[in-house]
Order: C-alpha cells, then structure tokens, then sequence
C-alpha cells in the first residue's frame, strides 16, 4: 500500500502540492488527470523519493519514504518509475540496458540477469530486439524497453509519467497496450496520463489535479459521466 498524508512541495515560492491526501491499494491501478503545472508528476517524484517533501508524509508499505532512516535505494526496488523520455544507454544493446540494474543494484549474475531482461523484453514484446542499439528503435519499442528495464528489479509498484506524451500519435497504442497488459496482471500502478479514454478504459480510480490539490477522485464512470466539481467538468470538456 502507499499512504500519502497531506503532502506539500514547493519549488521556491511556488507551491506545487497543497496537502495530498491518497492511499493506493495493493493491485489498484490510479490514473493520475490535470493541466499541465497541476502537481501530478512532482506527486510520483515524491512517493519515489527523487524530490524531497517540505511537509507530511509518503509510506510504503509502511515504510516512511522521506526518513533519514530509510534505505532510499532498497525502497526503490519495490517502486519503478517509467519517464516521458526513456534515457537509455546508447552504447549498450536493448538486453544490456535492461540487465544493467539487477548487475549493479541487485548484485545479480550475468545469467540470471540475462535471463531476466529477456523474460521482461519477450514480455513487452521486444523479444526480437535484444541485440539492438537504442538508436534503431522506435519511440514506442524504446519507451516499452524502458518499461521493462523497470519491471526487471521486480518491483511491486509502477509509476508511469505520462509515459505516451513524447511519442509519435502512431506508436501511443503499443505502449498503452503493455500498461493495460500490467493492469490486467494485477501490477500496483499509479499512472499521470493525458490519454482519457487509457485513464476511462484501465483504472480503478482516476483523480484529477487542479492547481496543487487533489480536487477530485472517483471511479473512473464516475468521474467522466458525472464529475462533481466545476473545474474538473471545464478539464474534460477541453479534452474531448
């Protein structure tokens, strides 16, 4: 489970996240919905201890992220985290890029590493690209080679920056595929996306952010057919 108890961020005198409140259940998948500037991706920097928070706090199955305390590397492993741009390594093929962590973090062997990456590249589909450089991919099989470098350290959480927003409108589908196939697999996930109808089709709950707060969580029927506040009705009727 990640408990988030009335989070606030600022970034100078800009205050990004104004008391977040939100807990995702085990197997629950969350689509995170707002304008641009509304706190939803500093919101899964936060619960992945990449951007400290000023005030609140983030658990992990009930580890405090932000603690001094806390093995922020080893709580990382539970919580991949998918980005807008996918930053391989351009001088190593697709199975290396994916086999890299286990080697480095989890200390793993050449073989079981490489058994791994294969298992999570076949998994997204990329089982033909294994030898390949980066540069040869396309943006949806990079962004899919990125989502299984994740997967690889076998995580028990996801969290997905609107992973879609830098591809090609032609390649969005092959990797809202593979989230859906996660989904379907029972994978915890929180997901910021721009992608309504991903959002409508796949999550147990959407929420939607507005200016710093959390203005709104629902089922996702729920929240497109009858949104209860005005400023979630003006997001979406500018979506459509």
């Amino acid at each position: 489970m990640i408990e988030i108890r009335n989070v606030r961020k600022s970034f100078g005198p800009l205050e990004v996240l104004k008391g977040i409140d939100l807990t995702v259940a085990t197997g629950e998948v969350l689509s995170v919905i707002g304008g641009s500037g509304s706190g939803k991706s500093t919101l899964l920097t936060c619960i992945n201890g990449l951007e400290r928070i000023d005030s609140g706090s983030i658990l992990i199955d009930g580890t405090e992220v932000h603690a001094r305390s806390t093995d922020l590397d080893k709580l990382r492993r539970k919580v991949g985290i998918v980005f807008q741009q996918w930053n391989a390594f351009p001088h190593l093929t697709v199975i290396e890029n994916v086999m890299l962590a286990p080697r480095k973090v989890l200390g793993m062997g050449k073989r079981e590493a490489e058994e791994i990456a294969v298992r999570q590249l076949t998994h997204v589909g990329l089982a033909d690209k294994l030898g390949v450089y980066p540069s040869r991919l396309s943006g949806g099989q990079q962004q899919r080679m990125a989502i299984a470098r994740a997967l690889a350290m076998s995580p028990k959480y996801m969290l997905f920056d609107e992973v879609t927003s830098a591809l090609d409108p032609m390649l969005v589908g092959e990797v809202l595929d593979t989230l859906r196939m996660l989904a379907r697999e029972g994978m915890t996930m929180i997901c910021v996306t721009h992608e309504m109808k991903f959002a409508r089709e796949v999550s147990d709950r959407v929420a939607f952010f507005h200016q710093g707060v959390m203005a709104e969580i629902a089922p996702p029927d729920e929240l497109f057919e009858a949104p209860k506040r005005p400023e979630t009705r003006q997001f979406l009727a500018a979506t459509h």
